[in-house]
């Protein structure tokens, strides 16, 4: 980032000047990199990053957020995506904006990059709409769609997008940002399966593409490393326990991707630990594990990334302030266990038993020194939520529709949930979809033949009763010939009814082909009690019997 006040004077500097410049990084942290390159070196950095404490859940980010992503000395929000001033704790007009798309990993909560601090940031909401879940790229400016003075998205230029239909271009001065961002993911992630190939490939070296690797060193070399990212990159150290090496280390690209590709790597300034001295690797010196926000009468579980060279054991205590309400899942680790490459992961619970902020400490002692880490969290009411209003879904294209819904006005959410129900061949296949604002696109929509959804709105992993549930149709799309989908279930002494529409003219037949019962009309989650047996049923838009068991 070249505008930043405290080092306005180094944007002018060639790039090589930031090659021995090692941040914060402890002595012998980037070691493991000493004599690697090309693929090897990929997978050194891969498996040093990839283990880190993760943040304690989705809806505390705005909490991290302000110790990552506010201006200094000011409370402003670092927003990338535009140039509307906002200020920290309210997160009112924000989203937390995954700037490497969780759709391109398939959207799972389970995966590590869900919660990832190094690739997370604040973003205005419209941006972040705006944005989607496009490749970054240069926009062929006449047809933009959407330019807020800050970012701006449309087709981009020839020869770039990978097959998007549109492409994410941020401003010149954060520009290296993102691309120092993508490094880091493609590296830390470089074991996952993507659904989305826009910008990488199935591989774990080079995993960027071709016309990726072109642009985003392009971008790396033209807006070098700024204050602002290295102040972010320390404090996403003291939370998670592990780097940007693409921060600390500008010239470790030019290694994978760029002009030194193929020479062995030697990070500038490491010293190396003398062999057989006793560290705990990690959690990091300042580290603070913050709970966020938690409902009486619920508890929160995080993990500790325990990481240790040459000890025999780590004991472990909590103590001082509201230890009481902080459990930690043992008072020893083996060093078997956390002397591996893969450390030891600790489960500490925040379970609070009074409304109020906690605070207390986690002690590591692995009998050479010791470690604490401070334990936050803070108590509140469960909250009295209200079911949200589903309504008809917008933008029906052959592969993918906007979900949409309203929601009760005055009430404080964290986010909603889409839970969207896909019917395939007389089956039926369900997923949960995170979603910041009031609508959602869904794509992959060309999959099934036909959608339904519903929505539950959250504050403090609590969920308000479930909205009505809406159908989405392939209407008006032609080459679509199928049967309504029709789903039965057989359960103990009746069968469930799952449709995506109401039908009319069920016939209900034993396997000798005889009708044993019609119903004029069923609707979704519809019960009929029936003697067990095997049956066969058909509608009037169902014609293929669709065979169910009754036990």
């Amino acid at each position: 980032m070249k505008n930043y006040i405290s080092r306005i004077a180094a944007a002018t500097l060639a790039f090589a000047s930031f090659s021995s410049m090692m941040a914060d990084a402890p002595a012998g942290y980037y070691s493991t990199l000493n004599g690697k390159s090309e693929a090897e070196l990929k997978t050194a950095v891969h498996n040093l990053i990839r283990n880190f404490t993760l943040i304690s859940s989705y809806s505390a980010l705005p909490s991290y957020f302000q110790k990552t992503d506010v201006y200094p000395n000011s409370r402003r929000w670092w927003d990338m995506y535009s140039d509307i001033p906002l200020y920290a704790p309210s997160f009112n007009g924000l989203n937390r904006e995954h700037s490497f798309p969780k759709s391109w990993w398939g959207g799972s909560t389970s995966v590590s990059a869900y919660v990832d601090l190094n690739h997370l940031y604040p973003s205005e909401m419209k941006a972040n709409s705006a944005k989607s879940n496009y490749p970054l790229g240069e926009v062929d400016m006449g047809k933009a769609s959407f330019n807020n003075g800050v970012c701006y998205v449309g087709p981009g230029v020839r020869g770039q997008g990978g097959g998007a239909a549109n492409v994410f271009e941020p401003n010149e001065e954060y520009k290296g940002d993102f691309a120092r961002t993508y490094f880091y993911m493609v590296t830390c992630y470089q074991n996952l399966k993507w659904k989305y190939t826009y910008m990488v490939e199935q591989n774990t070296y080079p995993t960027l593409s071709p016309w990726a690797i072109s642009l985003l060193m392009k971008w790396h070399r033209e807006d070098p490393v700024s204050e602002k990212e290295r102040d972010r990159n320390d404090e996403v150290y003291k939370i998670q326990g592990n780097r940007n090496p693409f921060i600390d280390m500008p010239e470790l690209a030019e290694y994978l991707w760029g002009t030194k590709k193929g020479e062995k790597f030697t990070p500038g300034g490491v010293v190396v630990e003398p062999v057989g001295e006793p560290e705990l690797v990690a959690p990091t010196t300042g580290m603070e594990l913050q709970f966020g926000q938690v409902a009486l009468g619920k508890s929160y579980t995080s993990q500790v990334f325990v990481k240790t060279k040459n000890v025999k054991s780590t004991d472990v205590a909590i103590y001082s302030g509201d230890n009481t309400m902080f459990v930690a899942s043992a008072k020893k680790v083996d060093g078997s266990k956390s002397n591996a490459d893969d450390g030891y992961w600790l489960p500490i619970q925040y379970k609070p038993t009074a409304l109020g902020e906690h605070t207390s400490k986690v002690v590591f002692d692995w009998g050479d020194g010791s470690r604490a880490v401070v334990l936050r969290g803070e108590c509140l009411p469960v909250p009295v939520l209200t079911a949200c209003t589903a309504t008809a879904p917008s933008d029906i294209q052959p592969d993918r529709y906007t979900a949409n819904w309203t929601a009760p006005s005055g009430e404080v959410i964290d986010y909603y949930m889409v839970t969207r129900t896909r019917y395939v061949g007389g089956n039926t296949y369900e997923e949960k979809l995170p979603a910041e604002n009031t609508s959602l696109e869904i794509t992959g929509f060309d999959e099934s033949d036909s959608e339904a959804y519903y929505v539950e709105s959250v504050r403090l992993e609590t969920y308000s009763p479930k909205s009505n549930v809406v159908f989405v149709n392939h209407s008006g799309i032609t080459g679509v010939e199928a049967d309504e989908p029709l789903v039965v279930r057989g359960y103990d002494g009746f069968i469930r009814f799952d449709c995506a529409a109401p039908q009319t003219g069920c016939r209900i037949f034993d396997m000798s082909g005889r009708e044993v019962r019609f119903i004029g009309e069923i609707e979704f989650n519809l019960d009929v009690e029936m003697p067990a047996g095997v049956y066969l049923i058909t509608t009037d838009r169902h014609s293929t019997p669709v065979k169910v068991i009754v036990r």
